[in-house]
């Protein structure tokens, strides 16, 4: 139940979906004074989140920092990428189809290769409220015995939704099988705040490595600070949807 909600949750606040009533609503008002505001409002709130300067503001004050490859501390026996919008699997055309936090998986191969992690753990399960057979890790895994990574080194959790599962199924496994010791935990940057959380809550011991960080600094550039861009509203509704799940994982006590 609670994976639904937070879906649903998460379309609910999208800043889009905001200016979009706004507007509806001017549109079927007959006061004339009335519509004219809520037009105003909707433009303005247009251009604000339409911003590149305010919305990376943002990211970079939730994200957490990069980690340099040379800076890690030590070697990890075991590095944790977290799902999620990775990849799906196109059925018709028999093609697995790579998505935005893909990041997470190429840089858990480099980390492997560098020798900085032994073995790569994929969790993360269908995340998806309608194609519940789509399970992520096992197509991600085929992947990386595609391209040469020894199936000895890959450890998959298909049962995960969300990040508090994640946390929870990963600990079972991990605790089982490679259980006291520091784990290098792999998401993006934008998540990587929850997701430590819901890791230490299990019980686990994590190092950050953020991946695919949204927030860009571009100086003084015109176009940067004044411009509109509409990918900026597909970046707002990712902030809200990471703050809201930080939110409600607390109240739930998941952090």
């Amino acid at each position: 139940m609670f994976f639904f909600i937070s879906k649903i949750l998460s379309y609910f606040l999208n800043p889009f979906t905001w200016i979009l009533i706004l507007f509806l609503v001017a549109l079927i008002r007959f006061n004339k004074r009335i519509a004219r505001k809520l037009f105003i409002w909707s433009f303005v709130l247009m251009l604000v989140f339409s911003n590149s300067f305010i919305i990376s503001n943002f990211m970079n004050w939730w994200e957490v920092p990069f980690t340099r490859l040379e800076s890690l501390k030590k070697n990890y026996e075991i590095g944790i990428v977290l799902g999620g919008n990775m990849l799906t699997y196109d059925a018709e055309n028999d093609r697995k189809t790579y998505r935005n936090n893909i990041d997470r998986l190429l840089q858990s191969v480099e980390l492997y290769k560098e020798g900085k992690i032994e073995k790569i753990m994929i969790s993360g399960g269908a995340g998806n409220i309608i194609y519940r057979d789509m399970l992520e890790s096992v197509f991600l895994r085929d992947f990386l015995l595609q391209i040469g990574i020894d199936s000895n080194d890959v450890i998959i959790d298909s049962l995960s939704d969300n990040t508090h599962q994640n946390a929870l199924y990963s600990a079972r496994i991990l605790n089982e099988k490679y259980p006291d010791q520091r784990y290098l935990l792999i998401t993006s940057a934008l998540h990587m705040r929850r997701a430590i959380g819901c890791f230490e809550k299990a019980g686990l011991q994590v190092d950050p490595y953020s991946t695919n960080k949204y927030a860009v600094s571009r100086g003084n550039n015109f176009e940067f600070l004044f411009v509109p861009d509409p990918i900026n509203f597909v970046l707002w509704d990712l902030f809200v949807h990471e703050v809201l799940g930080y939110v409600v994982y607390d109240v739930m006590g998941y952090l």
